[in-house]
């Protein structure tokens, strides 16, 4: 998800609300986050950094010499911290974080969740994208738009029959929701009676969740179509799991007390007090290192390379990279781009691949970098009467500023609300003709295919909002692609991006569900619920999208992304062929989940923790 580039302008000049971090080479963030030896010229001793071996930016490494490392975790993101939180609940290990990004402490951005990243991009057919990816503490966490729902339990069923393990399936998943979610009340404290099911929910658990808090003027409007129309039923509860996730409900966000709950500000808060603990930022990893074979052949992955995050200082070692090494496992949680361009730098993957950029292939597995899937969405964007929607809220900028106080001082108002208030989820009807052909992608009957979402606002990724006019956008995403894409290095360099071919829209499933997709939405809109509001479609390719070779060229021109193999891992999430070597992140999923990513790493990571426990 996404939002608008002059916004976030607005907020960065407010100097008092952001955060200009030191150009550290490397830094070791406390959880507390008191303290800092940021750019001192009287580096603490040796004994001072052991004492304050997570909170401090300083310009030394010498305080990895402090402890014995069992666990080093590439990473600070979703899965990341929730492994650091739980494995650090044994005081015998300690557990090192490496995290490429910088810190999420007084990033606005991160904190209100109204905002979110910035994303600029320039096309389909034939266009290049900007490829999300959260650098920070907390990871994407720290940057999405806080849709929490935890897939269908027919997601988790086909990974434990695809994995061989049936602990990924459903019946057994369903536990980690209560260690996990702390449901909390709205912002607002208003009455929350038939907007959720309290019994699908935790209570206590790490991560607050929560529903909307301020009311937007198009909220009775959805209710009402909901009531209108029998294909968008009102759904009570929109959490997934135990409950089918289609039709249209109110959202649940990753928020608490109109502030954004990452895995950073509950996870790895919740270890504040632990010394076992140490978190790097800045930190970045080049590659793994091969630390010896086991008697039964597996090539041992117990160390790990970095350096300085390029725009940083340089390390004490200077231009050369630091190797930590793990006494017990190296878990990779970099995410399905990060953590496939690990492997292959480090000599796992395609053998072809490899050979190509003179990197020694060390384990020859081909599904790295294979199987690449994501969600796409498709913003619908009509123009509406009146002057209630927030676009003359974001055109003014006595408005943002009177917002953003509102915000800093109180934790209400507009940015301590999500974007939406409403979204649900739909399928493809069973006698649709392009199940003629190929077979439904779906895990069952019971998880969609596309998912809507309303906002009361102008939203194009990459587009800036017109000088004038008031919008709704009802946005299309695809749950259940099946285009496959690949994720391979440029070259031997790990500071170069990585070459991502998402090959988004290349199955007919896939354009007929977006279609099909654009079709109900207008359906949605006719509805007499908004009959005095909707005036029509906003932009000419819209509105000439009529028919099924219209509405293509214009899916094709304006879908954008929204956010990999499994055949690499085995059940427990070990790496094939290795030792020591574990991948605890959204690339373990051989399929996209039928929800919003998050909420599903978390269970995995929970999961995971236990999994890495029990064999250790």
């Amino acid at each position: 998800m996404y939002f608008t580039t002059h916004f976030l302008r607005w907020i960065s000049s407010v100097s008092h609300l952001t955060n200009a971090f030191p150009k550290a080479s490397l830094a070791c963030n406390r959880v507390s986050r008191r303290r800092s030896f940021a750019g001192r010229d009287d580096y603490p001793s040796l004994a001072t950094l052991c004492a304050h071996i997570r909170l401090c930016h300083y310009w030394r490494y010498a305080h990895l010499l402090c402890v014995q490392i069992y666990y080093s975790l590439r990473a600070a993101g979703n899965a990341g911290l929730v492994l650091a939180n739980r494995l650090s609940e044994d005081p015998t290990v300690s557990v090192l974080v490496l995290e490429a990004g910088v810190s999420d402490q007084g990033v606005i951005a991160a904190e209100a969740p109204f905002l979110g990243p910035t994303l600029t991009l320039n096309g389909m057919n034939g266009r290049t994208f900007a490829y999300p990816r959260g650098r920070l503490l907390g990871g994407s966490s720290s940057a999405n738009y806080l849709f929490h729902q935890y897939g269908t339990h027919e997601d988790w069923d086909k990974l434990g029959s695809l994995s061989g393990d049936p602990g990924w399936s459903w019946s057994n998943m369903r536990q980690y929701i209560q260690k996990h979610e702390k449901f909390v009340p709205p912002a607002d404290g208003h009455n929350t009676t038939g907007q959720f099911i309290p019994s699908l929910h935790g209570f206590n658990g790490v991560t607050s969740v929560s529903l909307p808090a301020n009311n937007q003027t198009i909220d009775h409007r959805v209710l009402a179509t909901t009531q209108q129309l029998a294909e968008f039923p009102f759904n009570e509860d929109m959490s997934g799991g135990d409950r089918s996730l289609l039709g249209i409900g109110w959202l649940q966000s990753s928020a608490g007390g109109g502030v954004r709950s990452s895995s950073s500000t509950s996870y790895l808060a919740a270890a504040n007090g632990r010394p076992n603990l140490t978190v790097l930022i800045n930190a970045y990893v080049t590659k793994l290192v091969q630390t010896g074979n086991t008697a039964s052949g597996l090539k041992s992955f117990r160390a790990v390379q970095f350096t300085s995050s390029p725009g940083t200082a340089s390390t004490p070692a200077g231009n050369r990279p630091i190797t930590v090494n793990a006494r017990k496992e190296v878990i990779l949680s970099a995410g399905s781009v990060g953590t496939t361009q690990i492997l292959q730098l480090s000599g796992i993957g395609n053998q072809a691949d490899l050979n190509a950029l003179n990197i020694r292939t060390i384990i020859n597995n081909p599904s790295v970098g294979d199987n690449l899937s994501d969600h796409t969405l498709l913003p619908n964007i009509f123009s509406v009467q009146g002057t209630q929607s927030f676009d003359h809220v974001l055109r003014d900028a006595n408005q943002v500023s009177i917002q953003v106080n509102d915000w800093v001082t109180n934790k209400t108002g507009m940015l301590a609300n999500n974007v939406v208030n409403h979204f649900g989820f739909a399928r493809i009807p069973s006698n649709a003709s392009i199940f003629q052909t190929v077979a439904d992608p779906a895990p069952g009957p019971t998880s969609p295919h596309w998912e809507i979402i309303a906002s009361n606002f102008y939203f194009n990724p990459g587009f800036s909002l017109p000088p004038t006019g008031s919008f709704m956008t009802v946005v299309a995403v695809l749950i259940r692609p099946t285009s496959r894409g690949t994720i391979k290095l440029k070259s031997s360099n790990p500071f170069d991006k990585p070459l991502i071919d998402p090959k988004y829209l290349t199955t007919d499933f896939d354009i007929f569900t977006m279609q099909e997709a654009v079709k109900a939405i207008n359906r949605f809109v006719a509805a007499p619920a908004w009959s005095d509001y909707v005036i029509g479609p906003y932009g000419s390719n819209f509105a000439a999208a009529v028919d099924d070779a219209s509405i293509e060229t214009y899916v094709r021109g304006l879908t954008t992304p929204s956010s990999t193999p499994s055949e690499r891992l085995n059940p427990d999430l070990k790496v094939k062929g290795t030792d020591g070597l574990r991948i605890v992140d959204a690339s373990i999923f051989p399929f996209v989940p039928s929800s919003h990513t998050q909420g599903p790493v978390y269970l995995l990571a929970e999961r995971a923790s236990d999994i890495i426990k029990a064999q250790n």
